[in-house]
């Protein structure tokens, strides 16, 4: 098979490449990044220039370059997305056009190799932010719980997962849909909390934690991750969605304090600071669903994910330091 990812230069695409390339080399991959400033190409630097991988810089709302990638590939993995909330706040058009104009490119360029009879499977990988908020209450977001994102990025995300649903049902395209909770593991891009707060920590920077950091996440090692979507996409039938979760929850307080006695850092380094508008309290993922058709679950315990994360940043700096320098300048 030859696949076509988007996006795979951001954190879940590269380590689902990477990931595959170990785990299934037989498959080829065509990766498109447009390399926004989250899209770092060095992610996958030892995979260029080896048979089986080909990096393409290109953006998915370029109809006439996606419809050129479609004809010589057999499948399509979308991790393509805008996904900060805190950037969706203060810029919201580019969520817009990124997670919904450019998903209906994607889908719009499936339903031309189909009039040519090539009938090509997208995954849609999307995020359980569109289920909301679970607020205090216990419960679990299930593949029935109703949309009612709370974000510009989860409401962009949640108007993808229905232009999926609708293009599925209008025009026949085939596709099936993943949401998933937190992810954590190496290459993510160091605006979001657990690479955030190993780089403060590490230099003794105050570590910014909203509100009193009692919101509440389901936490998934981004390799089990990559996992589940492939049992998705070669295993689901038509149509399908599957809820993926690591069956972890933590609250962010207590994630950054046991990053701090992993790090041998004092807690006098956190600093709350005023709540995001809108912060949804809790997420937590049912992923029954998918064990039970498909017999997938989570393999790496968070001690022991949480043990490699730290080990992978100790080790890769200036990937770290470079991404950095690149968000506090604003540069792409």
């Amino acid at each position: 098979m030859r696949l076509l990812v988007t996006g795979g230069a951001g954190f879940i695409g590269c380590n689902f490449i990477r990931w595959l390339r170990a785990r299934h080399p037989e498959h080829a991959v065509v990766n498109l990044d447009a390399l926004t400033y989250a899209g770092c190409r060095a992610s996958l630097a030892e995979l260029e220039g080896r048979e089986g991988y080909e990096f393409v810089h290109g953006d998915i709302l370029d109809l006439r370059l996606v419809n050129s990638l479609l004809e010589r590939v057999d499948g399509l993995i979308n991790f393509a997305a805008e996904s900060h909330v805190d950037r969706s706040i203060d810029d919201p058009d580019v969520f817009l056009r990124t997670n919904i104009l450019g998903l209906r490119v994607l889908l719009d360029g499936l339903r031309a190799q189909q009039a040519r009879g090539r009938r090509l499977r997208l995954l849609q990988v999307s995020t359980d932010e569109v289920y909301g908020d679970l607020g205090e209450g216990g419960g679990r977001f299930t593949e029935e719980t109703q949309l009612a994102p709370s974000s510009p990025y989860s409401a962009s995300k949640a108007a993808g997962d229905l232009l999926l649903q609708a293009w599925r049902r209008t025009f026949g395209v085939e596709a099936v849909l993943t949401r998933c909770s937190n992810n954590y593991g190496p290459y993510q891009f160091p605006e979001k909390l657990i690479p955030l707060m190993i780089w403060k920590a590490t230099r003794d920077e105050e570590l910014p934690v909203y509100g009193r950091g009692l919101n509440v996440r389901d936490w998934l090692y981004v390799e089990d991750h990559a996992e589940a979507l492939w049992t998705v996409f070669t295993r689901a039938a038509d149509g399908a969605v599957y809820n993926v979760g690591g069956n972890n929850e933590w609250r962010n307080i207590e994630i950054v304090r046991l990053l701090l006695r992993k790090l041998g850092k004092p807690e006098s380094l956190i600093r709350f600071v005023g709540d995001r508008p809108g912060h949804d309290l809790r997420y937590a993922i049912d992923a029954t669903k998918l064990e039970r058709e498909l017999g997938w679950r989570p393999r790496v315990d968070f001690e022991d994910g949480l043990a490699r994360t730290l080990d992978w940043y100790s080790d890769n700096k200036a990937w770290t330091g470079g991404l950095h320098r690149r968000m506090e300048d604003g540069t792409r």
